[in-house]
């Protein structure tokens, strides 16, 4: 059995860490999914409003819908279903509430596909990579991720609460920078952060197809707002 199949609990944590870290070549830090306009416009001010803010995302909003998105893309590639595949990717382009949200997921897709397909060009990810760019939709991040990581062999479990887990960290660290906020104050934000991932991954786990979306309109708006901001940081 191959690497890419019989990957060790080590050697999956080596990578999630790798692909999913603050490092890794998917632009990730010029994303803020609207909380540069909350933070202009007052809704947040402090860590525990941050805090509140973020956990919302990966509960409600983006993070829900990006969690069902990426177990789906995971199972189609589990169960070698490329079609599946495709319709996941279809439905995550559909599925946005902004135009910034939809360029902030299709961007990072991208990114995280040409940077996995470069540096880690192993048979199990290049294949479905290459079938990742047939699709009629250009793949969200979370499409990306997830089906990377079932094509690597990495578990359902572990990879979509680091996916989520990055994904907060990511939101706390566009916090700290615009609220702004020390770097611990911005940790214990992160730390307050742990039950809120690990409820989202249980819930996104047990959650039909048919429950999939987001209920997070006020973060959809300033994200919106953002578009027109008059002096902006980030992209999103």
């Amino acid at each position: 059995m191959d690497m890419d199949t019989a990957m060790t609990a080590e050697l999956t944590l080596i990578r999630l860490m790798a692909w999913l870290s603050p490092g890794f070549p998917v632009g990730a830090y010029a994303y803020s999914q609207g909380i540069e306009q909350a933070v202009e416009s007052g809704l947040i001010a402090d860590a525990e409003a941050l805090a509140d803010w973020v956990g919302a995302a990966i509960a409600h909003g983006p993070g829900r819908l990006d969690a069902d998105l990426f177990r789906m893309a995971w199972q189609a590639v589990d169960d070698d279903d490329v079609e599946a595949l495709h319709r996941v990717a279809e439905r995550a382009a559909l599925l946005r509430g902004s135009a910034e949200l939809a360029l902030e997921s299709a961007a990072q897709g991208a990114a995280f596909r040409r940077a996995v397909a470069d540096a880690w060009p192993s048979p199990g990810p290049s294949r479905w990579l290459a079938r990742l760019a047939q699709s009629p939709a250009e793949p969200s991040y979370a499409v990306a991720v997830g089906a990377v990581s079932a094509a690597a062999g990495l578990g359902l479990r572990p990879s979509l609460a680091a996916f989520l887990h990055a994904q907060a960290a990511n939101l706390v660290s566009a916090g700290v920078r615009l609220i702004p906020l020390g770097q611990t104050q911005g940790q214990r934000a992160l730390a307050a952060l742990e039950a809120d991932v690990l409820l989202a991954v249980e819930a996104s786990l047990v959650r039909s197809e048919a429950d999939i979306g987001s209920a997070t309109p006020l973060i959809d708006l300033c994200s919106m707002l953002h578009e027109t901001q008059y002096t902006r940081l980030f992209r999103s």
